[in-house]
């Protein structure tokens, strides 16, 4: 059943019976329907949940203006209050929606009771990778008036990731923000229990990834699970559905 949630600042997909106490969020270019056999195994565990579809994807529109995972955060902030008004609740995060999740419980640790994460590029383990040349050289004659904002797009879109050419307006605007963003001091902050689920062959977010969030957080007496799927890809919702279903529930209170 699709429902609308802060108001209608984000729609999503209610399963099972009585007050939603996990709240999931997907991955860049993905929506709700990721989650839909993760939401009915949690419903046959007695957990009802919300999936919502974040702002730009799925059912719900845009946001006004260009933000990261933490303007998304704020975004989803209101939905949040409305679950949490029965009871801080699960946060579970894939991708991007794992980015979401993570500043939110970081932020609002009262509404949150604990968080499980998958494929989320939390951490950037080495510096972020340059542009190609031949994108540098029409990025340098725009910014000198040698060549027209039609060149700079047409270069844009020829060395641009899958994810930049699939997006445009705001939505590609936050991908950009996005990208250069990383989460060290919000991971310092949780202060609930993280779980990570990580698939094997994830070469999106590779493992090593989750290693060094579990590691930070072992360092600083943070609360810490990390589950690495046997030959996993990086859409773990869909190729292994039950670990995240066992990880929600391993934090049930």
């Amino acid at each position: 059943m699709l429902r609308a949630l802060g108001g209608g600042t984000v729609f999503g997909s209610v399963i099972g019976d009585g007050p939603p106490r996990v709240l999931l969020l997907h991955g860049w270019r993905r929506t709700r329907a990721d989650f839909a056999t993760v939401q009915d195994q949690l419903a046959g565990h007695g957990l009802a949940s919300v999936a919502v579809d974040l702002p730009g994807f799925g059912a719900t529109p845009p946001p006004e203006r260009a933000g990261g995972a933490r303007h998304y955060a704020e975004l989803v902030r209101p939905a949040l209050d409305e679950l949490a008004d029965a009871g801080a609740v699960i946060l579970v995060g894939h991708s991007f929606g794992g980015r979401v999740a993570t500043v939110l419980a970081a932020r609002h640790p009262g509404l949150v009771a604990a968080a499980v994460i998958t494929g989320a590029p939390l951490l950037r383990l080495g510096p972020p990778a340059r542009p190609q040349p031949g994108y540098r050289t029409v990025r340098w004659l725009h910014r000198h008036g040698l060549v027209r904002d039609e060149r700079l797009e047409a270069a844009r879109h020829r060395y641009g990731s899958d994810d930049y050419r699939a997006a445009s307006g705001v939505v590609r605007d936050v991908l950009v923000i996005t990208v250069g963003e990383s989460y060290e001091d919000e991971i310092d902050a949780l202060a609930i229990p993280l779980s990570l689920v990580w698939g094997q062959d994830d070469t999106v977010v590779p493992v090593a990834v989750a290693e060094a969030v579990a590691e930070r957080r072992r360092q600083r007496g943070g609360v810490v699970a990390l589950d690495v799927v046997p030959g996993g890809d990086h859409l773990v919702p869909l190729s292994a559905p039950e670990q995240l279903v066992r990880a929600v529930a391993g934090l049930v209170p």
